[in-house]
């Protein structure tokens, strides 16, 4: 124990407690409590025997009360050696913070998961799971300190507890956190195989618990966890009042997002798409966008988790296409040339067997013929999809004239037999590839074989992400169809696209246009 423990006042305090409570409940004072009892009825009658009554029970409390007892029961149980279960390192973790507390002494707690553990199952097996888990436990455990506790929380995820010191800055937690993220990540070797597994870790100091509660200590530090995994693998991340005030915003978005889908405060914003030939508007995609009286404007990865929790994904489907639709009629109205709409529909949409009712429905509504409409699905979708009810939904579409684009090409497992098979019109290839290309010879590589196979196949392609000129010329010049992103235009409200398609019309008159003998 080091000194600096020793001459705490707050130590020393929660130390006599203790003492205290071992002192009550040892065998010999319990055996003398009835003698004492009735010695105080016999020497001072009933008045005394109450003081007794009463004064035992509070120097039981004044020692410690529960909190030491469950301390003084012995180690909690384990699911792995040396690993507390997530109960007991629930109850072991409340316990090291009222001790710090108490004592005026300093901890953190850490939550290490594995990133991808699932996929790390799938590829070598459950028993090298189980391997991995039982060598990143004694790794983790042999990076700790005397006295730190370590318990298994979840599938591959572990918390370790630092025991109370007088010292710890964030700088030593950080560095703690690196130590086991270090320890987590050697290689593993497993009947020949090495595996090189990614660990994140989230943290929170004792001091920065949020509301000042032991039972939110554990949480804190998963949310941290939270934070480290979204900013990718091998992250680390310590808790913060920030992460605080945005956990409590996520929960009101998510309690709000159903009354603001019913009350038009999501609503499409329109992202032009241009031909690389001619410069001509082709279409423009909607993009789901939560205008929020007092946030502002809401992106959709901020709210879109909560539809999905809510099961709400096909009500803004209906809510997008209606205003499409009628974004296209307006267009028309006023004498702007948008041949389609490109609207975005997932899995669970897709196989909604009355979808094809339903558009249907809404084309007739507006006037519309099915060639306005362009189906966008992932690449996702389309690779894990089997022959039911989404590959009968997206062929119905197709033979119905919709157009059908593959979103975000190049990103998931959809074959070249897959792209026949759904009749799709047009690719789209995914701004990971597009980022930088006019400067990365890697980059161009590939999307040339993209385009090469496009051309092969007689499917459309159109570039998203496209943010410089130098990646617009680049992709024009390499054959891409069509161009769509910040550096064409930004998504918009529909009642400034009116505005924008006259400017751009108006820009484009003395662009010459590009031969497509270029792709000969």
């Amino acid at each position: 124990m080091s000194e600096t423990k020793l001459e705490n006042p707050g130590y020393k305090l929660a130390n006599a407690r203790r003492r205290m409570f071992t002192l009550l409940t040892s065998p010999p004072a319990l055996a003398f409590i009835p003698a004492f009892s009735l010695a105080a009825y016999w020497f001072g009658g009933e008045g005394a025997l109450l003081v007794v009554a009463a004064l035992l029970p509070a120097l039981f409390l004044i020692s410690g009360g529960l909190n030491t007892a469950r301390m003084a029961q012995g180690p909690a149980p384990t699911i792995r050696a040396g690993l507390l279960g997530r109960a007991a390192m629930t109850t072991r973790a409340e316990e090291l913070w009222h001790q710090a507390n108490d004592a005026r002494l300093q901890s953190c707690l850490h939550v290490i998961e594995i990133d991808g553990y699932s996929a790390l199952v799938d590829r070598y097996g459950a028993a090298a799971g189980d391997i991995i888990i039982d060598r990143m436990s004694d790794r983790l455990t042999s990076a700790m300190r005397d006295g730190d506790v370590i318990g298994q929380i979840g599938d591959a995820r572990f918390a370790i507890c630092v025991d109370p010191v007088q010292q710890l800055s964030l700088e030593l937690c950080i560095q703690m956190a690196s130590r086991f993220q270090a320890a987590a990540e050697e290689p593993i070797s497993i009947n020949g195989t090495v595996i090189y597994a990614d660990v994140s870790v989230g943290f929170c100091q004792h001091a920065r618990t949020p509301e000042d509660r032991s039972e939110t200590w554990l949480e804190a530090a998963c949310v941290a966890l939270h934070s480290a995994q979204a900013r990718g693998t091998s992250s680390i991340r310590a808790y913060s009042d920030q992460m605080h005030q945005e956990r409590k915003t996520r929960r009101a978005l998510h309690e709000d997002v159903g009354t603001a889908l019913d009350s038009g405060e999501i609503i499409p914003w329109f992202q032009p798409q241009i031909c690389t030939d001619t410069g001509r508007i082709t279409g423009f995609e909607a993009l789901a966008r939560w205008v929020h009286p007092v946030r502002g404007v809401i992106p959709p990865c901020d709210f879109l988790p909560a539809l999905e929790d809510a099961n709400l994904m096909e009500r803004l489907a209906e809510v997008m296409m209606y205003h499409s639709f009628r974004a296209l009629k307006q267009w028309d109205a006023a004498g702007a040339d948008v041949p389609q709409i490109g609207v975005n529909f997932t899995g669970a949409e897709l196989s909604n067997p009355k979808l094809l009712e339903k558009i249907k429905w809404d084309l007739d509504r507006f006037e519309l013929t099915p060639d306005r409409l362009a189906v966008e699905v992932l690449e996702t979708v389309v690779a894990s999809a089997p022959d039911d009810m989404i590959t009968r939904n997206i062929n119905a579409l197709g033979e119905m004239g919709c157009r059908i684009d593959l979103d975000d090409f190049g990103t998931g497992n959809a074959s070249i037999a897959s792209i026949r098979r759904f009749s799709v019109s047009r690719i789209k290839i995914d701004r990971s590839f597009v980022m930088k290309a006019d400067r990365d010879p890697d980059q161009q590589r590939m999307i040339s074989a993209i385009l090469t196979m496009a051309e092969r196949l007689q499917v459309e392609t159109l570039a998203e992400g496209v943010e410089s000129v130098g990646e617009h010329v680049l992709l024009a010049q390499l054959g891409c169809d069509h161009v769509q992103g910040f550096g064409i235009a930004r998504p918009m409200p529909f009642d400034q696209t009116i505005e924008w398609i006259t400017s751009h019309n108006a820009k484009k008159v003395d662009v010459p246009l590009i031969m497509q003998s270029r792709r000969k």
